[in-house]
């Protein structure tokens, strides 16, 4: 196998799991509210600057540093959820919960948030990017024979699949996962047999901005630097790969920001000279999924979670 191209997987593999970290977070929520959470991406943000905050006061060790990011991203959700969704959920009627008007509402209300959150770190840290302490950085090279890869990618990789994990055995075994499931299936009946939905979705947007969180941190020490608008990228791939895998496919989506990601960095590979036109990737695979595949690749009808 051709040592570029062998290189060239690995780094989509890396990336792919980058965005993957978004997507699930993203795709969780989706899936108990069915709306969309358009300040994943500042809580992402959020949780990069929340762990520069943490280094340059306390300089925890790595593994404080993520267990405080993710209270920090619990804490986001917790406060995300009361101001911009739950107000729009005291109605009862069936009709007026599943309107398009009501998951237009939260989606616009989420999107506020966010552009707040944006532009209160632009005030407060500045819009040029801040660099992370050198200690801190998962950025150093480990060969593997000819090939090199970052240690930062082996943390990215083992962050993905330890939440997957987790995820799966909080939905599949536990009654807090049957109860988010009942939820997510179908929030009314869920309320007449007694499951209360609003804690249940608490704590989904809790757990699902704690990732949100910890995949914002491990970005900023892989790459180094962080700014205010570093949120909208991956959030806007992670969303691409959610509607990919069928809207609230977790293991559906975390395939498809795999595929983004390995897309992007063959043809950059390929292509070294038209690296430029590599964000297009995504949307013409959104293009080609919306065509010939509306409920996404890995998507049913009716299924959800």
């Amino acid at each position: 196998m051709d040592i570029y191209f062998a290189q060239a997987v690995i780094n989509g593999i890396s990336i792919g799991f980058g965005y993957a970290l978004v997507a699930i977070g993203f795709t969780l929520i989706f899936g108990v509210l069915n709306a969309v959470n358009f300040a994943h991406g500042e809580i992402y943000t959020l949780g990069a600057f929340a762990a520069l905050v943490l280094i340059l006061m306390f300089a925890p060790p790595i593994v404080a540093l993520i267990l405080l990011v993710a209270i920090v991203g619990l804490l986001l959700g917790w406060g995300l959820e009361r101001i911009a969704f739950r107000p729009f959920r005291r109605s009862r009627d069936e009709a007026t919960l599943k309107s398009r008007a009501m998951r237009e509402a939260t989606l616009m209300s989420s999107l506020a948030m966010g552009i707040i959150a944006r532009e209160a770190l632009t005030l407060y840290f500045g819009g040029e990017a801040q660099s992370i302490p050198p200690d801190y950085l998962l950025n150093q090279p480990i060969a593997l024979g000819e090939l090199t890869v970052a240690n930062g990618d082996l943390v990215i990789f083992a962050s993905a699949i330890a939440m997957l994990a987790f995820l799966q055995v909080l939905l599949y075994r536990t009654n807090a996962g049957r109860e988010i499931r009942a939820v997510a299936d179908d929030f009314l009946g869920a309320l007449y047999v007694g499951v209360d939905a609003n804690k249940v979705i608490v704590r989904t947007f809790m757990i699902g901005s704690a990732f949100g969180a910890i995949a914002g941190l491990l970005v900023g020490l892989y790459y180094g630097q962080i700014f205010p608008f570093m949120g909208f990228t991956p959030m806007l791939k992670a969303f691409i790969a959610m509607l990919m895998g069928g809207l609230n496919n977790i293991l559906g989506a975390v395939v498809c920001a795999l595929i983004i990601g390995l897309s992007e960095s063959l043809l950059a590979n390929a292509f070294p000279s038209y690296q430029q036109w590599v964000e297009v990737v995504p949307h013409f695979y959104l293009l080609l999924t919306l065509l010939f595949f509306p409920s996404g690749l890995f998507g049913k009808r009716s299924e959800r979670m």
